[in-house]
């Protein structure tokens, strides 16, 4: 088999990445497309993990607010809505036969297991994705966090984060200003000195400290992922120089 760069990966996939032509809730073609890259990762033998976000449904900060609820709750709102996703994505991984579980940091005992970290690195060993849902399990603290966290319990060598038509980190942003320069390289450090909005602080400290390396690119293009594993660059990389 070819050499794969990554034994074991986290996919960090956006909310709004399963909308595709809608403006709320879950397209089943992106959720289609989602699977089959994973699909062709795990035939490779890659042990994978997966955050989904929540914002195709609900989000916590922004729609809380216009409801009149505190933001613990609205947090709260949005942590479930990652469920949903997270639920989808296994019933669309199943359906290609890819082996999954779902872990929570929100009990669920009917729908979904506890996150309990070492049972989560044995469904990896046995060559399981596990999808990680509901974040944390905290208020205050996004996906983004929760992927660097998880990241950072199971030992991944990498976390993939997946966006949603934007093919890596740039100067600024390049949907509104024409001269944004992509950048291939950053580390950490600049990142959170330059303002760049390409995850939250807390992410990329936790990512820093536990040394591990971040590649932001374009889930839209298809093979991505698979390319990344082999070593092909693409995207963003933030971390130490390669």
């Amino acid at each position: 088999m070819t050499d794969k760069r990554y034994k074991r990966i986290l996919l960090k996939i956006s909310g709004e990445a399963l909308l595709g032509e809608q403006e709320f809730g879950i397209d089943y073609k992106p959720v289609e497309f989602i699977a089959n890259e994973i699909k062709k990762v795990h035939e490779m033998g890659v042990e994978i993990a997966v955050v989904v976000g929540g914002g195709n449904i609900f989000r916590g900060m922004k729609n809380s607010t216009k409801l009149g609820m505190d933001r613990a709750s609205g947090d709260y709102v949005g942590m479930l809505a990652t469920v949903m996703n997270a639920i989808t994505l296994q019933s669309a991984l199943k359906n290609t036969d890819v082996p999954c579980r779902v872990q929570s940091a929100i009990s669920m005992n009917q729908i979904t297991e506890p996150y309990i970290r070492f049972r989560a690195q044995r469904h990896l060993e046995k060559k399981r994705v596990v999808i990680f849902a509901a974040g944390t399990g905290n208020p205050f603290f996004t996906t983004d966090t929760a992927s660097a966290l998880r990241a950072s319990e199971i030992n991944a060598q990498i976390m993939l984060m997946a966006k949603n038509g934007v093919d890596g980190v740039y100067t600024d942003d390049p949907n509104v200003n024409k001269d944004a320069k992509k950048l291939e390289n950053i580390d950490y450090d600049e990142i959170i000195k330059n303002d760049l909005k390409v995850m939250d602080r807390s992410a990329c400290d936790l990512c820093q400290q536990n040394n591990i390396p971040i590649i932001v690119f374009d889930f839209k293009k298809e093979n991505a992922i698979k390319n990344i594993i082999l070593g092909e660059k693409i995207g963003t990389y933030v971390g130490k120089q390669q």
